[in-house]
This record gives C-alpha cells, structure tokens and sequence, in this order.
C-alpha cells in the first residue's frame, strides 16, 4: 500500500501526512508541478496554504499540473483524501460538492474538537463504528462548510456526509455541523479536521489513524478482489 501525498509551495502539513501514513503503509511526495502519481494507490492532499491562499484557498492549487493527474486517478476509482486546505482544493476542484467558507467568527481556530462517525465502513471509515466519536484538532480560518438546503438534503439522503462535528464542538459554523463530506461514487473524501495529527498516543489521541487504516483496508480488499 502506497500513498501519495502531494506537496504545493505553502504546504504545512505535507510531512505530518507523510509520516501518518508510513504508521500503516508506504509514502512518497509528489511535487505539484510534475506528472504522475508515482504508483500510489490512494491520494492525500495535505493541509496548509497552498500558493499563500492567493484568491481563494484552494482556488490556485485546483489548477497545479499534478491536480490533472489527480482527478483523473479520482474518475478512474482512486483513492482521494483532501485535509483542511486539501479539502478546499477538492471542492473548487469539482471532485468534492460544496464549499469552504471563512469561519463565522473570521478567526483563526486551533483546537481539539470530537467528530461523529455519520456513516462507517467504506474507504474513510470503515475501521470506525456508526456513532463513534474520535477527538481530532482543527486548525484553520476558512473550513465552515456551505452548500444549498436541497444540496445538503441530497447529500445527507444519499449517505455523503460521513462525519459531523460532536454538539458543541463545530469551531467554524459548519452548516449542519458537517465535518467531512464524500462524492457520490464514495472514493473522494475531504475533512477539515487533521487526522494526520492524531496518530500518536503523546499527542493525546490516535483516532486519526482510523482514517489511514480504513483506506489501507480498502486498497489491500480491492488487490485481493
């Protein structure tokens, strides 16, 4: 099991991503200017402000050249997991449904907050339980997710809402207390939360791991399919 993880200039988090995911696998960078993904076999766009947050977070890496090698890679079944800026990355890049907007108090957040496990199993959290809470940081100015009424609806019918921030602990505003969202075919998933940050007993917590070990079961459960 590979992953890749990719680096823009103003990545923060890259190596955090990097070293979480060596807990359960193997891991290589990859460059936001080069082609191709270098034989992973699941995808992490880190967190951190990718091209100085120029325009609008995310607006900018959207269109760096390995983002092509992305997407395709995301229509073709891969694994994709967008972390706080990578989360913004994936909406405006159309792979994720709605969006990121500055926190409603227009502050800059730091804080450990609990998650809700909306939906276990499948590629992001099937080493979870359905109601589990995991304690996970949160580290940004511009993670409130936003989308329509009838696109939340949709989205909630349709099981794409896997986790929500616990009661009284949604830091930015997130509408309906969403913390993380996937696509519709299941295989793209984007938190603000910072799994890779909570993969270490000293840290407090090691519930982000749930998230590595789910993709590294999926990917070893598809090899052997």
């Amino acid at each position: 099991m590979r992953f890749g993880i990719v680096r823009f200039p103003g990545s923060c988090d890259d190596i955090d991503a990097l070293q979480a995911s060596t807990r359960v696998g193997d891991a290589v960078l990859l460059w936001h200017a080069d082609h191709g993904l270098q034989g992973a076999d699941a995808v992490i766009v880190p967190g951190g402000f990718s091209y100085g947050d120029y325009l609008r977070a995310g607006a900018i890496a959207r269109f760096a050249p390995v983002m092509a090698e992305v997407e395709e890679f995301a229509r073709e079944g891969g694994l994709v997991l967008g972390i706080c800026n990578g989360f913004q990355v994936l909406c405006e890049a159309h792979l994720l449904p709605g969006a990121l907007l500055p926190n409603v108090s227009l502050k800059f957040v730091f804080r450990q907050v609990e998650l809700e496990v909306v939906r276990a199993g499948g590629p992001f959290t099937g080493a979870c339980e359905p109601g589990q809470r995991l304690s996970i940081p949160v580290k940004h100015t511009t993670g409130r997710y936003y989308a329509p009424d009838a696109q939340l609806d949709a989205l909630e019918a349709a099981g794409q809402v896997l986790l929500r921030y616990a009661p009284g602990h949604n830091p930015n505003g997130s509408l309906r207390d969403i913390a993380g969202v996937c696509n519709e075919a299941g295989n793209v998933f984007g938190l603000m939360p910072h799994p890779e940050h909570a993969v270490d007993s000293l840290g407090g917590s090691v519930d982000g791991l749930r998230i590595f070990e789910s993709m590294r079961a999926h990917v070893e459960q598809r090899v052997l399919a």
